[in-house]
């Protein structure tokens, strides 16, 4: 888990994507971006990052909530899912030893947009009553959630 990341560097990463979450027809994110901030290093404190993937749209069961969001993954094996929006700031704290299943989908969806198929890979990391979803639509978001997978896969199921 080289190239482990501060709070700070991982609100950087927030605060790029922030200002690519808005669609064409939307108006732009409202974000108080020094709030956004402290309420990042507070979240995670001393904790370094050691994978982090933004989902650009909000998974099912998000929408109410914010406009994206992000799963940050500690060095010490904790997972942060974290909900961004105008107003609106969350996060969840899971260890990865606590997911009952990890689930990974490779597929494809019909985009009725453009009345295409498009292939689409999802995480669900799933304990008690809860699902963490991380979705990547290309591949240079398959890489990182990829990425997630493997670590949270050898965290809870080592080769001996």
């Amino acid at each position: 888990m080289a190239g482990l990341m501060t709070a700070v560097e991982v609100y950087e990463k927030l605060r790029e994507a922030a200002a690519r979450a808005t669609g064409p027809d939307e108006r732009a994110l409202q974000i108080d971006y020094p709030a956004l901030k402290v309420k990042v290093q507070a979240a995670l404190g001393d904790r370094k990052a050691a994978l982090l993937h933004i989902n650009k749209f909000l998974p099912e069961g998000y929408e109410d909530q914010g406009r994206f969001n992000a799963v940050v993954l500690t060095k010490g094996h904790v997972l942060y899912d974290m909900v961004i929006g105008d107003q609106y700031f969350r996060y969840d704290v899971v260890s990865v030893s606590d997911f009952d299943k990890v689930q990974v989908i490779d597929g494809v969806w019909e985009n009725q947009e453009k009345r295409q198929e498009e292939p689409f890979l999802s995480l669900r990391l799933m304990h008690a009553a809860e699902t963490h979803l991380l979705l990547a639509l290309n591949d240079a978001e398959r890489k990182s959630l990829l990425a997630i997978a493997e670590a949270v896969a050898a965290t809870r199921h080592p080769e001996r």
